[in-house]
C-alpha cells in the first residue's frame, strides 16, 4: 500500500498552533479598528415637498443615531427615534425595491420621496394605497423636522 511521507519533527520550543494564536488577536483588532471612525450608513433619506415653503425639508437619517436637516449639521436622535427610524427602513425596503410611486389625490399638500439602500418610494399625503409604514414615515418626518431639527411647519 501507499504510505504518507513522514512529517518533519515539530520545533519543541514552540507550542503547536502558537503562530495562529498570535495572529487571531491581531486580526480581530484590525477588524474592530476598520469599523471605527467611518461614517455610519444611512438608513434613509426623505424629501418632503409641498406648496407651503415650510413643508419643504430633506432629512438624512443615519444608523449611528443622527439626522441632518436640509444639509445642516448632524443632530442626535434619541433611542426611541433611532429605533423607529431603523424599523421604518426595514418596513420600507420591499416597497423601495419595487420603486413604488403612488399618485397624489385631490387636495394634496405634501409629497414624500424616500431613498433607502433598496431603492426609492414616493407618495403624497392623500395617496390611495398608503401602507402603515408610509403613514408612520409621515409622522416621523413631521416629528423629526419639528422636534429635532427645530423647523417650523
Amino acid at each position: 500500500g501507499h504510505v504518507d511521507p513522514a512529517l518533519p519533527p515539530r520545533d519543541r520550543r514552540r507550542a503547536a498552533g502558537g503562530r495562529v494564536k498570535r495572529l487571531v488577536p491581531a486580526a480581530l483588532a484590525a477588524a474592530i479598528l476598520a469599523g471605527c471612525g467611518g461614517p455610519s450608513p444611512e438608513l434613509f433619506e426623505v424629501q418632503r415637498s409641498g406648496r407651503d415653503e415650510n413643508a419643504n425639508v430633506k432629512l438624512v437619517v443615519s444608523d449611528g443615531g443622527t439626522v441632518t436637516c436640509n444639509g445642516g449639521e448632524s443632530k442626535a436622535l434619541d433611542a426611541d427615534q433611532l429605533l423607529e427610524a431603523r424599523e421604518l427602513a426595514r418596513d420600507l425596503e420591499a416597497q423601495a425595491a419595487l420603486a413604488i410611486s403612488l399618485p397624489a389625490e385631490k387636495n394634496s399638500n405634501t409629497r414624500y420621496s424616500v431613498k433607502t439602500s433598496a431603492g426609492t418610494v414616493a407618495f403624497s399625503d392623500t395617496s390611495r394605497g398608503r401602507t402603515p409604514a408610509f403613514n408612520r414615515l409621515i409622522a416621523f418626518t413631521a416629528a423629526t423636522a419639528e422636534n429635532v431639527c427645530k423647523l417650523e411647519r
